[in-house]
């Protein structure tokens, strides 16, 4: 249990603002290697599975980044989302039914580089700078990978396995942590998806 403090029992962002959305995303994703680095003293296989919480744990704080990040850019104006559902929404709504907007009764869910893309065209023009930072080619193999070793460590299954060995173009891959915890590649996965929050927090007006 030590080795989980400074992690919250699940991801929340205290309200929809996209920069602070952004900035706790990096506060986060820094616990999430702390709690990796501290793990060090395990053994081998107790610290593969350390990586494979640590990139679970990642993906959704990276998720629930990316839902706040919407709900805000909804909200900071309605007349994009009315214009790309053909649904004339007023000019203010809650953050509540915003994120109704894009969950239903359901929750967000991001199926790969693409699907997020998809996901966010929904509700923003493709000129949006959400959608401008997701699809630019310097997070591509992040996004990739952060989604497919996710899954390897979640579900182990033979067809997560075959991806994650695409997204990381290897031939050879046992599990997730096993892989993760060499040569900074976890560590690798956290800079880049800094680096998008980065952008994100610069191209979001609030």
């Amino acid at each position: 249990l030590w080795l989980l403090q400074g992690l919250s029992p699940r991801p929340s962002f205290g309200g929809f603002g996209v920069k602070k959305s952004a900035s706790d995303f990096r506060r986060r994703a820094d616990a999430i290697v702390e709690f990796v680095d501290e793990a060090e003293p395990l053994g081998d296989k107790h610290l593969s599975w350390a990586y494979e919480y640590g990139i679970i744990r990642l993906y959704r704080e990276f998720e629930a980044m990316m839902l706040a990040a919407l709900v805000g850019a909804i909200n900071n104006d309605t007349q994009t989302v009315s214009a790309r559902t053909a649904i004339a929404f007023p000019k203010h709504l809650t953050d509540e039914v915003c994120e109704f907007l894009i969950t239903g009764n359901g929750y967000f869910n991001v199926r790969g580089r693409a699907g997020l893309i998809d996901t966010l065209g929904d509700y923003v023009p493709e000129t949006h700078y959400l959608v401008a930072a997701v699809k630019n080619n310097r997070y591509k193999d992040t996004l990739e990978q952060l989604c497919a070793l996710r899954n390897l460590a979640a579900h182990n299954s033979s067809a997560s396995k075959t991806r994650a060995k695409k997204a990381v173009g290897q031939v050879r891959m046992s599990e997730a942590g096993s892989w993760l915890k060499k040569q900074r590649r976890l560590l690798n996965i956290v800079d880049g998806l800094k680096q998008l929050a980065d952008e994100i927090e610069v191209g979001a007006p609030y």
